[in-house]
């Protein structure tokens, strides 16, 4: 490979010669975000980490912290705001409850239902993890200049909205 060709190139020069009926360029595009994905991941879960979270925790403590004060949700508004099961949000509010970080408390406005509450100690953890979070997406964007970051971020808007998502 050159320093103008990656991994996909290789893998869509191989299937080009070995099915040139078909047409493979959506790997240029497809197998290159796959790719990207999952070193993105890698590199966001090691800052989880370093704070002792897992992409869950964080997840959770993020959709507190910004509710803004009081920093407490119904856990169906959590399980809405991280896109996951209300069983999934159960299971990582344990964790959370358990090391200190959030609460469950009665709802101030209505006595017969619970909200979950980012602690004092769970504010300062998701503060400076996401502190570094941010910092690390801005060094993991360093190889796009302002203008691509744009183009980048309408292009994934628009394909996103296509699909739905």
């Amino acid at each position: 490979m050159t320093p103008t060709t990656d991994h996909v190139d290789a893998i869509t020069t191989q299937w080009r010669a070995e099915r040139p009926d078909l047409d493979v360029s959506p790997m240029q595009v497809i197998g290159r975000l796959h790719r990207l994905a999952d070193r993105l991941r890698e590199e966001l879960l090691a800052v989880y980490a370093r704070h002792g979270l897992g992409e869950g925790e964080f997840d959770v403590l993020a959709a507190l912290r910004r509710a803004g004060e009081p920093f407490a949700v119904a856990p169906g508004e959590l399980a809405r705001h991280t896109m996951v099961t209300s069983g999934a949000v159960t299971k990582r509010v344990d964790r959370l409850v358990a090391s200190g970080l959030v609460e469950r408390d009665d709802d101030a406005d209505d006595g017969r239902a619970r909200v979950v509450r980012l602690t004092p100690a769970g504010r300062r953890v998701i503060d400076g993890a996401f502190t570094a979070h941010m910092a690390n997406e801005q060094r993991l964007l360093v190889g796009l200049d302002p203008a691509q970051r744009r183009e980048l971020e309408a292009l994934l808007r628009t394909w996103g909205a296509s699909l739905g998502v």
